[in-house]
């Protein structure tokens, strides 16, 4: 996503029992199956009008009430948001209270465990955030959502929250003149009137409500190319329409034969690459993805290309995996970030790939000279404040390269196409992805995932050598530099440059100081630390 740019709970997923301070009122009792958004959008008001199916699955049999997230139509918002107008069941009224940006209805009759029971709610209003309405780049009016991370509220009635996953369709009667695109396949296309036209795309793969896709405008429109049976799609504004459909040709389809020979297979029904004034960089949305109108430019230059290998890593590892909870939003930002890092390694080498991580590095250890606290796990919810920033972004894809380091490459690929199999349009919490993992090594890896996520830290390591004649042997100590007083376990790779030749040899440190001493038959021209880019550390290095 975005590219660059108090309730305690007990759950459990899977074998695997958490405790999380995100303090989003879930309720476990209710499952929501499928919604069905029907909307009217009009040239002559930002007004909609709209009729939302929501399917519900009981999980007990005392349910009483439903709680969904829509935001109250309100002087404060300049009269915006959103008014319910009537809330049905079986075609009849049921009561309902709408406040404090709340929608919840009580249940008209008891419903038993395991009963399916459709709710329909209809409602109108501007949306003051969520839905973009407003010109492109030429000046032409157009819809398009903005949902990250929790905005989807602004204009749909949902469970706004990674942890619920819902099949959707979108039915929507727009002025004829628009092109409409969203999640799934298209279902119908036709002309209703001399003005109007409706278009409805349905998903069938279920998706949290930030992924919910919608973009009104008039489209320039080309269907690429196949993967695996299912279209790829360009769609653009008419004015770009040779400069847009030149840059999205590549690398989509060999990023997704990467992604999905690497991890596992696609989730979803076609993947579409839409031009969008509602991003700057680029908005991970579930088979339709959104990149900023600005970045179409017909140079195909690497900045584009990047953010679409992101994006594309993101239908693996957010959307079709997604977390839990806002606590585990790096399991979705941190690895779309290394996966595009994996990907560059694949396709243009592997300086790319460590120049890259080497730019990543650069910019944890800027975040951490503004900000020392930042754990990337650490009690994180989008109602209070952002979920991801650097931490997030590039100290999570370290975290991954560091792991995939640790474990080796392949059965770091082994662990992470088991993960993705295991959880495949499910949600995880980082306990789940540390016991797949865990299930392919001997290493135990709880300090590397303490240390890594849990602690604020950088590593700031301090490496003195000597040469010893009389033994024969390089000196090396090794000092941890935190003036927290926190210190890491980690290996240190040591370069020893000789005069014909050199060597790597890995040392593993613990605690605030650690000494080794090397057989070397002379003085080592130089010692180098780091030489592979292995480790998330500064290094100062010092000849005594």
């Amino acid at each position: 996503m975005r590219y660059l740019q108090y309730f305690l709970l007990v759950i459990v997923l899977g074998t695997s029992a958490i405790c999380h301070a995100d303090n989003y009122p879930r309720n476990y009792s209710l499952d929501i199956l499928h919604y069905k958004f029907e909307l009217t959008l009009s040239d002559a008001t930002d007004e909609l009008i709209g009729k939302t199916s929501i399917v519900v699955l009981f999980n007990t049999d005392n349910s009483k009430q439903l709680r969904f997230d829509l935001i109250n139509r309100s002087s404060e918002l300049k009269d915006k948001g959103m008014l319910v107008e009537s809330v049905l069941f079986e075609n009849s009224p049921v009561s309902y209270k709408h406040e404090k940006n709340a929608l919840f209805i009580d249940l008209p009759k008891s419903f038993g465990k395991n009963a399916i029971a459709t709710f329909v709610v209809i409602y109108r209003g501007v949306p003051a955030d969520g839905l973009r309405i407003g010109n492109t780049r030429h000046g032409e009016r157009s819809f398009f959502n903005e949902n990250w991370p929790n905005r989807t509220r602004h204009w749909l009635p949902t469970v706004d929250h990674p942890y619920d996953k819902a099949t959707n369709e979108f039915i929507i009667t727009a002025p004829s003149h628009y092109q409409v695109i969203s999640n799934g396949l298209l279902v119908e296309e036709s002309i209703i009137n001399a003005n109007q036209k409706l278009t409805h795309w349905k998903q069938s793969v279920p998706i949290s409500s930030w992924l919910y896709v919608l973009g009104v405008a008039r489209f320039a429109v080309q269907y690429i190319d196949e993967f695996m049976g299912k279209q790829i799609q360009t769609w653009v504004y008419p004015q770009d329409r040779d400069k847009g459909f030149f840059d999205f040709v590549s690398p989509t389809k060999e990023v997704l034969g990467f992604y999905s020979n690497y991890v596992g297979p696609f989730a979803y029904e076609k993947l579409a690459n839409i031009q969008s004034p509602s991003v700057g960089g680029g908005m991970e949305t579930a088979s339709a993805i959104f990149y900023g109108e600005n970045l179409v430019n017909g140079k195909r230059d690497v900045r584009l290309r990047n953010v679409v290998i992101h994006e594309i890593a993101h239908q693996w590892f957010g959307n079709a995996v997604t977390e839990s909870t806002w606590d585990d939003a790096w399991l979705s930002e941190g690895f779309a970030t290394y996966f595009t890092m994996l990907f560059q390694e694949y396709a243009y080498g592997t300086s790319v790939y460590v120049d890259e991580l080497k730019k990543a590095r650069t910019r944890i250890f800027n975040f951490y000279n503004k900000d020392s606290t930042y754990k990337i796990i650490d009690n994180r919810t989008a109602e209070e404040g952002p979920v991801t920033n650097d931490m997030t972004y590039q100290k999570g894809a370290w975290v991954l390269h560091m792991l995939r380091e640790k474990m080796g490459h392949e059965v770091f690929k082994e662990g992470i196409r088991a993960y993705y199999q295991k959880f495949y349009n499910k949600n995880v919490t980082t306990d789940d992805i540390f016991a797949e993992m865990q299930k392919f090594t001997k290493a135990p890896l709880s300090t590397f995932r303490n240390q890594w996520l849990h602690h604020p830290e950088v590593l700031n390591l301090q490496v003195a050598w000597r040469y010893d004649s009389a033994s024969s042997q390089v000196e090396i100590t090794i000092d941890q530099k935190q003036s927290t007083g926190f210190y890491f376990e980690a290996p240190v790779e040591i370069e020893i440059v000789e005069a014909t030749d050199k060597k790597i040899i890995s040392l593993d440190i613990s605690g605030r100081t650690s000494t080794f001493k090397i057989k070397a038959d002379k003085k080592p021209v130089a010692i180098l630390a780091d030489p592979r880019t292995t480790l998330l550390a500064k290094f100062e290095i010092r000849v005594l």
